[in-house]
């Protein structure tokens, strides 16, 4: 009967956890979504590698760029499912998406796969790896 107790306890400390995660992810579609540049300072660790479905790799420097000056600009961007997994601060998003807008080669309206690393960076947690492809 304890143990069973304390698995109910320890699976209602990972809820949270992956709530703040798909919480995080939600925030970080928004930003996009509003060219939020603040948000995404603080959203996107320092470190960010940002891969593209197109093959174009960004830092976050270059990235918040884009979404600043129009280059990528996001008109949708919807999780349509969304997997968390933990791993003590690290968390992966595997995520079916779909995203439309314009980029450096025109119009797109893509369902595609994502791959997200979460880092947790004091309280709060940062987007450190970025993968689309499409499938």
């Amino acid at each position: 009967m304890r143990l069973i107790a304390a698995l109910f306890v320890l699976a209602g400390l990972a809820f949270p956890q992956e709530a703040d995660i798909r919480a995080a992810e939600q925030k970080w579609a928004k930003a996009i979504l509003g060219k939020d540049t603040a948000v995404l300072n603080q959203v996107l660790g320092d470190q960010l590698i940002y891969a593209h479905s197109t093959g174009i790799v960004d830092t976050k420097a270059s990235y918040i760029a884009k979404i600043n000056s129009g280059k990528q600009l996001y008109e949708g961007v919807e999780h349509e499912s969304m997997t968390v997994k933990l791993y003590g601060s690290t968390a992966v998003v595997h995520a079916k998406m779909h995203m439309r807008g314009v980029n450096q080669n025109g119009k797109f309206d893509d369902r595609m796969l994502m791959l997200h690393v979460w880092v947790k960076n004091g309280n709060d947690w940062q987007l450190v790896a970025h993968q689309t492809a499409k499938p």
